[in-house]
């Protein structure tokens, strides 16, 4: 399908990758990684004829379709999303055309028995056939099928595209992309401005894709639900192995092993060469012995350990003062963008040391609520901080909000303070802006590097409480790993607002779900909300089937069997969530105390009664996890 032979490319003399060689074949979905500035966003240029390239060469099949998603997107102003989104179908909105022409003459005219007549039905006929072949009839149900899958809303349709932020044209020309018929997709960061929601429906659809799917991502789990073949550029070189993300970091670090053995022999078997050709040159004798000894190592081929880019951020948050036990306490907020209500009624408190995320689709007031939260805009309720509350704050785009046309380090220095800006070199040599990098403007930094400048800044400012707004956009997988150990360690209250799953897991103990101008309480990580919402959806489906079912069976009836103890349900629901509630603060406290056993059996085990309390533990934690299916069950049959 596609060729790439020992390519190169320079920029200032320097090499960005230098003869590389890989081959790309249907169903190669290959996840394309490496630091920020190693040069993914170049290849996929390169590969889309976008860009040129100093050596090597590249073959394709002939009539290849290649679509490539960029994160720079422009729209022809005045269509609406579903004009823009149908732009994918050229050849069919073509042949519309010829058939409304053919259509309106054929009503006009009034010269039936002419050849001329006769010719534009056989025409008609021929063009209808085309038509249908290549799926005339199905388009406008596959571009509503995709928009909705992609987060749209059907009242959204009709909107034209400008009035979207640049994250929702993003998914227009997503879906315009998915629509086509590509042999070849490069996708460059395709969950940047995704919801869980619509990054799980993205992976159904590109896992059941036939052609080739080039990623640049940094997002660990969709690489690994999705790929089947992991590229890195790194160095300047490319490591290519026909596995995903997670699977080609073992095998990668299995092959330096191995190297490095393998070198480590080399090297012995090399010195003792050498200490024999000391020897030998010494004894007239054995002149010639030496001579070809040294022939020999000569043409040793010497094994090469690969390089590995290590380099990575050095992040902590440390908290300023010990703020009260309540940090944050909200009652009936509400927040409305003229006829549309993000927010109602909505009731909050957050206590000191919580670790929250708050997810859900786009556009139901994530963000929104951050910003109530920081009084940055206006709102219907109340919101009181508690005492000593010192909220640090890092928005959704805040790498925008950096001044252009100043360096990395004015940046800095301009934010600093009297006390921390002599330090201020220092944090962005953790942050790796070292030596001429302070140097360079923001306008020329990736989109990576500005975010970890921003983060940066935000070590300037004091904080106990930190809300993080899709801190990890354009972050590469090791900046990625970084920043969450740092938050993990974080010992005041995080909220964060993120769709990477990865990045989620274990990073909170609470999770609040937006929708429909409501939020709703999870008491466990991401995997548990995600493990809840397939079961709430599974029950919603079940639930139709039997209303269709009752509906069918016992039309005119008054449906008995439908009927629902309201307070019922209520009451097993309040108990299902206390229960939940007691089952995750057990596991915490077990998990801690299997900890202590793991690290210092007899110490722990000599203190009185701590096996004892440890057993009883266990119990009680069996009895709620039958509790819970008990309560659960009841709830099932009442749906």
């Amino acid at each position: 399908m596609l060729n790439i032979h020992n390519l190169s490319v320079s920029f200032g003399g320097e090499y960005l990758f230098e003869e590389i060689t890989f081959r790309l074949g249907a169903g190669d979905r290959v996840g394309l990684i490496g630091k920020n500035g190693a040069g993914k966003s170049t290849m996929l240029k390169i590969l889309s004829g976008e860009q040129e390239y100093d050596g090597g060469q590249i073959a394709r099949d002939k009539e290849l379709n290649i679509g490539f998603l960029k994160q720079d997107i422009d729209f022809e102003q005045g269509r609406s999303v579903l004009e823009e989104a149908q732009q994918a179908f050229v050849e069919i909105k073509k042949l519309e055309k010829q058939i409304d022409e053919i259509n309106h003459q054929l009503a006009t005219r009034t010269d039936y028995e002419s050849e001329s007549y006769t010719q534009l039905i056989q025409d008609l006929s021929e063009i209808t056939h085309t038509y249908e072949i290549i799926g005339g009839y199905n388009y406008e149900g596959d571009t509503e099928k995709v928009l909705f899958g992609l987060g749209f809303q059907r009242e959204q349709f009709d909107k034209l595209t400008e009035t979207f932020s640049g994250g929702w044209r993003m998914r227009i020309e997503l879906a315009k992309l998915l629509l086509q018929n590509n042999d070849i997709l490069l996708l460059d960061e395709p969950t940047n401005h995704l919801d869980i929601e619509s990054i799980i429906w993205l992976e159904n659809f590109l896992n059941n894709y036939s052609g080739c799917v080039i990623i640049v991502s940094h997002d660990k789990m969709f690489l690994d639900n999705v790929t089947n073949r992991t590229i890195e550029i790194s160095l300047g070189q490319i490591y290519d192995f026909s596995k995903p993300y997670s699977k080609y970091l073992v095998l990668r670090e299995e092959l330096r092993e191995q190297q490095l053995a393998a070198q480590k022999n080399q090297q012995k078997e090399i010195e003792q060469t050498e200490k024999l050709i000391d020897k030998f040159r010494a004894k007239a004798s054995k002149a010639s012995m030496a001579q070809s000894l040294i022939k020999k190592l000569d043409k040793i081929d010497r094994i090469e350990v690969d390089e590995d880019d290590n380099a990575v951020m050095n992040v902590s948050f440390p908290i300023s003062i010990q703020p009260g036990k309540v940090v944050i306490e909200a009652e009936a907020i509400g927040k409305a963008y003229g006829n549309n209500q993000v927010l109602k009624n909505i009731d909050l408190l957050i206590e000191r040391g919580s670790k929250i995320a708050f997810v859900g689709q786009n556009g139901q007031g994530k963000t929104t609520l951050a910003k109530i939260i920081i009084d940055e805009i206006s709102y219907e309720g109340h919101l009181k901080l508690g005492h000593n509350v010192q909220l640090g704050y890092f928005a959704q785009n805040q790498a925008d909000y950096l001044d252009g046309e100043k360096t990395v380090l004015d940046i800095m220095i301009d934010s600093a303070n009297e006390k921390n800006r002599s330090k201020v070199r220092d944090m962005l040599g953790s942050f790796l802006f070292r030596g001429d990098e302070v140097s360079k403007k923001v306008k020329v930094l990736s989109g990576g590097e500005r975010n970890r400048l921003a983060l940066c800044k935000l070590m300037l400012q004091p904080f106990n409480v930190l809300i993080m707004d899709e801190p990890t956009n354009h972050l590469d997988i090791k900046s990625k790993n970084v920043l969450k150990e740092a938050l993990n360690r974080f010992e005041g209250t995080l909220i964060i607002v993120s769709h990477d799953r990865d990045f989620l897991q274990g990073l909170s103990n609470k999770v609040y779900e937006f929708k429909d101008t409501k939020i709703k309480e999870y008491l466990g990580d991401i995997n548990y909300f995600l493990d809840q919402r397939k079961l709430e959806n599974m029950r919603s489906v079940e639930k139709k089937d039997k209303a269709a079912k009752v509906q069918k069976d016992s039309a005119g009836s008054n449906n008995k069997k439908a009927y629902k103890d309201q307070k019922k349900v209520k009451s097993l629901k309040n108990r299902l969530s206390n229960t939940e509630s007691k089952i995750t603060k057990l596991e915490k406290d077990l998990e801690a105390r299997d900890m202590e056993l793991a690290t210092n059996y007899d110490e722990v085990v000599a203190k009185p009664g701590y096996l004892d309390k440890y057993k009883t533990k266990k119990k009680e934690l069996n009895s709620l996890m039958k509790e819970w299916e008990e309560i659960q069950e009841s709830l099932d049959s009442l749906a």
